[in-house]
């Protein structure tokens, strides 16, 4: 286990995050890294923004999936890193929407 990933975990435990929320959030993660093949402490809000349209365009995933993606990302920035999170730089739910109804 990464220290990135123990730091996250005990994270979550702290903040007495439920077993299957724990174990979505690190499969989560560990798919973005795989993704950009880096750690995810060397990616930031625009790595994540490409990530949400690699979600929804290529992987065609459901809103509800997405967003679990999301709250992972959001959950390992703000409180495992420390990192300011900037949601206005992410696609909205309406956008992600729109982007799965016409296909662009």
């Amino acid at each position: 286990m990464t220290s990135l990933r123990q730091r996250m975990t005990e994270d979550m435990q702290i903040r007495n995050l439920s077993i299957n929320t724990q174990a979505s959030y690190v499969q989560q993660i560990s798919l973005f890294a795989r993704y950009f093949k880096q750690s995810p402490e060397l990616l930031g809000p625009e790595e994540i923004r490409a990530y949400q349209v690699y979600l929804t365009k290529e992987r065609k995933l459901a809103v509800g999936s997405i967003l679990i993606a999301i709250a992972a990302l959001r959950f390992l920035c703000k409180t495992t890193l420390k990192k300011e999170w900037d949601s206005a730089r992410l696609l909205s739910i309406v956008t992600i929407s729109q982007l799965k109804e016409t296909g662009a």
